[in-house]
């Protein structure tokens, strides 16, 4: 059963009359899903330091943004997560996930990593794999500077973030040169062809829609022979052995639910650890709406306290 709490809010989109995002044109997308934290968000808590930053990529300068979690001390070397935001490649930003990165990083008691990598239409496929790697390089490099332990460098992020978490903790294995501790995959699209069960099943009334999954795969992919790279859908990768300890998070009214849990089963048949948590009563996107959703602050908890965890030294 859908929780009341995420019932009531998507009844709040239709009383309103919230135009579905796959209706919108990206510009406007963008602007309402920046918008709308005033009213899902809890206000944004106070860390020790944040600190704007830029990679450089293939693609031109990528923005970052740094949190050093609060009774860290300056210039001592903490562990870090690199996090890309969700938006299905063509939404969301630093401040979307503002709050989320705070939290995260309060929590778990590691630097978190922001990473604003570009999006489609303007930017398609391969364009986000790329900035995200060279971002995560650069973290890498620059750990010192950063006062961030590369020896305990974490990935992750939501959807499309998830998504992208995934690719890098495969690009880093092959490449060799990229230790990667963990990876944090909340409700992560893993598979572009949607053919998951969970697809028709939560296809309507749960806000992320199949049309709003089109909007945003038609926005990001170019080629359908892409949705069979594993570069865009890590779970038809071949070798998934060899990764590091993963949490995939997801919800049971979620669209992408379904492909969520075929990776996790992926990443434990191929010999890697793997905890799988489902909030069963809960929709895609909820991890960020803290102020109207309990489960979403629990969720929170249980991302930072596995990152605690495999990050300790």
């Amino acid at each position: 059963m859908l929780h009341p709490q995420a019932q009531a809010f998507i009844d709040l989109l239709v009383q309103r009359g919230v135009p579905p995002t796959h209706t919108l044109t990206p510009a406007d997308a963008r602007k309402f899903y920046r918008e709308r934290r005033a009213v899902t968000q809890p206000e944004p808590g106070e860390v020790a330091e944040v600190r704007e930053l830029s990679a450089p990529g293939p693609h031109g300068a990528i923005p970052l943004r740094l949190y050093r979690p609060l009774g860290s001390t300056a210039g001592a070397s903490v562990p870090v997560l690199v996090y890309y935001h969700g938006g299905g490649w063509t939404i969301g930003d630093l401040d979307t996930h503002d709050t989320l990165c705070r939290e995260l990083a309060n929590l778990s008691g590691c630097a978190v990593i922001a990473v604003d990598y570009r999006m489609g239409p303007e930017h398609r496929f391969p364009a986000a794999v790329d900035d995200v790697l060279a971002a995560t390089y650069w973290v890498r490099k620059e750990a010192d500077s950063l006062g961030v332990n590369a020896n305990r460098l974490a990935v992750g992020g939501d959807s499309a973030g998830g998504n992208l978490a995934a690719v890098v903790a495969i690009a880093a294995r092959d490449a060799g040169d990229l230790p990667i501790a963990f990876q944090l995959l909340i409700y992560p699209a893993t598979d572009m062809r949607c053919v998951h069960p969970s697809h028709t099943s939560n296809g309507q009334g749960y806000v992320l829609t199949s049309d709003t999954i089109k909007y945003f795969h038609d926005h990001y992919i170019t080629d359908p022979q892409h949705d069979l790279d594993w570069r865009a859908s890590p779970l038809l990768h071949p070798d998934l052995s060899r990764l590091p300890p993963a949490l995939v998070l997801t919800a049971g009214y979620d669209p992408l639910r379904d492909e969520g849990l075929d990776y996790a089963r992926a990443l434990t048949a191929a010999g890697n650890r793997a905890v799988y948590v489902c909030f069963e009563r809960q929709i895609h996107g909820f991890i960020t709406m803290g102020r109207l959703l309990d489960e979403a602050n629990a969720a929170v908890a249980l991302c930072a306290g596995e990152l605690r965890r495999a990050l300790a030294a």
